[in-house]
């Protein structure tokens, strides 16, 4: 299949529609990349179809829509795969690999990579600077938490970027130091951008590259839209440039990132929203503000002191009366809010806020969204939902977090975090996402870990293999706020595209939407529950055309 209009009948398939007028069918009809025909004619389906439009058998495999990542970074995605993966298990693991890329670098350059977690280490203590100034003595290093919210670097990372001994306190941040005042290496949310300002920028052509590479790790897991959650506005025109040179294939939902001078947040939004662009493959309806920063720092902002910190509660960026003001001038421009907030006063911080602005006589009515939504009290679910709110949620946080947030939490809010069925049951929908590189693109292990709440992790080993993490069987507890099948699908297909105000173009099998779909080898939705994580794509089409796999692999 690959016909320049995008044409295209499929037939004798198991055919998943996430519609609700017709959850199930066996044969589809595209044209000029859009859905004329579901149902289970291949004679009806045909005679939409031109006569040299291509036939596809899908031998009774399994086709859906799309998964739509509602929220994912996705250049950082790409520019994640080209730089060190520290998915390791211990600090000195890492330490290696730091000296053994500082050994192919001249002095001077940096040294950067993601994904480091310690509490996969033993002791699970923070790492510090000096391991990496015995590594790297000429090189600044500046490594990413598996969360973002953290940074790691080296003495000469930090004189890069004007932090010392003598640094203050930066509000919405923390700088951890030793007892005796020195810096420790480690910054938390604010201070961490100190850092990353110091940076050289990367150039065009790399950031070219890591969209390419992100794009074609979305295809390999059946994912054609993305919720692109911290966009700037450079990235704007290169993706207009790729789409002319034809090689920007999946619909990308950006959410433009709020605006700083420094590290302090400016209240004046700039822009205006734009939607559609480049044949419906960039569409500038959002705007992102952060409130908090994350559970595994514990920078997310809670009402009850962390049960592993007593008298710390987190950080947070804006007042009240701040957060108001941006969020107004962003809401007056017509852009949809998508607020970050983990702890349970960034929630409600959050909800304060939209229900001030609904109240506005000039409320533009549109469904704003709460990223992450992570922990919240009945009572904040309700406030939320009643004022239109959808939760922006990651079913993977709550696998990939078990553990560590039975140390974090106090029990209180252990038992209000990650919330789906108090949300579900009370009539809301949830956007599912994998806020990668935080962490793993792969949508099964999300989709898996939403109807079972059983953690499911991979771990890359010192010798550079990446293994299953063992099997934690969950709490008698968790069962009952699991997600149903048919929720997760929605969660991923018609409940992200309503998040990013595209139900009418997106988000199921359905007569008049993009032809956006994918073939698994396996039926999500009827096997066994463990065999969900292990599903595989064979097929990826965006707008009726192949763009990953093919006919051959059915």
């Amino acid at each position: 299949m690959g016909n320049q209009a995008g044409e295209a009948l499929f037939y004798n398939g198991n055919i998943l529609t996430a519609d609700a007028a017709m959850p199930r069918a066996s044969v589809m009809g595209v044209r000029a990349g859009t859905i004329v025909y579901v149902g289970g004619s291949r004679d009806e389906a045909a005679a939409r179809l031109s006569p040299g439009a291509a036939t596809v058998d899908l031998r009774g495999r399994t086709m859906m829509p799309g998964f739509a990542d509602s929220h994912q970074h996705f250049i950082m995605q790409g520019q994640h795969l080209a730089e060190l993966d520290l998915r390791l298990k211990s600090r000195e693991a890492i330490v290696s690999m730091v000296a053994a890329r500082a050994r192919e670098l001249p002095p001077g350059e940096w040294i950067t990579g993601r994904g480091w977690n310690h509490e996969v280490w033993p002791g699970r203590q923070w790492p510090c600077k000096e391991d990496l100034d015995a590594a790297a003595p000429d090189n600044p290093v500046a490594l990413t938490r598996l969360d973002g919210h953290s940074l790691w670097a080296n003495s000469r990372a930090l004189e890069a970027a004007g932090l010392d001994r003598h640094s203050p306190e930066y509000p919405g941040g923390e700088i951890l130091r030793t007892p005796d005042g020195d810096l420790t290496g480690i910054l938390i949310d604010t201070p961490a951008f100190k850092v990353r300002q110091a940076i050289p920028p990367q150039t065009a052509a790399q950031r070219r590259e890591a969209c390419l590479r992100a794009q074609a790790d979305m295809f390999r897991y059946g994912i054609t839209s993305v919720g692109d959650a911290w966009q700037m506005p450079e990235d704007h025109a290169l993706l207009g440039a790729l789409y002319e040179e034809g090689k920007l294939r999946i619909r990308i939902y950006g959410m433009l990132a709020s605006r700083f001078q420094g590290i302090t947040p400016c209240a004046a939004v700039d822009r205006e929203p734009v939607g559609g662009l480049y044949g419906d493959r960039l569409s500038l309806r959002a705007y992102k503000i952060v409130l908090d920063g994350s559970l595994g720092s514990r920078s997310a902002w809670l009402t009850d002191d962390y049960a592993d910190r007593p008298g710390h509660r987190g950080n947070h960026r804006y007042t009240d009366e701040e957060l108001l003001a941006v969020a107004r001038s962003a809401r007056d421009k017509g852009f949809q809010l998508c607020i970050h907030a983990i702890g349970d006063a960034a929630v409600l911080q959050a909800v304060g806020a939209l229900e001030t602005l609904r109240r506005d006589a000039a409320d533009t009515r549109l469904p704003h969204r709460i990223e992450h939504f992570q922990t919240a009290s009945a009572e904040t679910v309700a406030r939320a939902l009643a004022i239109g709110v959808i939760p922006a949620m990651q079913t993977i946080h709550a696998a990939a977090d078990r553990e560590m947030a039975q140390a974090r939490l106090s029990p209180r809010d252990l038992c209000r975090s990650y919330p789906w069925r108090e949300i579900l049951d009370r009539g809301g929908i949830i956007a599912n996402g994998s806020d990668s590189p935080m962490d793993g693109v792969n949508p099964f292990h999300g989709f898996h870990a939403a109807i079972t709440r059983e953690p499911f992790a991979c771990q890359r080993e010192d010798d550079g293999h990446v293994r299953p993490a063992a099997q934690v069987r969950p709490a008698a507890h968790v069962r009952p706020v699991r997600m149903t099948r048919e929720e997760a699908l929605k969660s991923y297909t018609l409940w992200a595209a309503r998040a990013e105000l595209a139900q009418d173009r997106k988000g199921s099998l359905t007569v008049g939407k993009h032809a956006d779909c994918i073939v698994l080898d396996r039926d999500i939705m009827t096997c066994p529950e463990d065999e969900v994580k292990e599903t595989g794509v064979l097929m990826t089409v965006v707008a009726g055309e192949t763009v990953y796999g093919g006919p051959e692999n059915l």
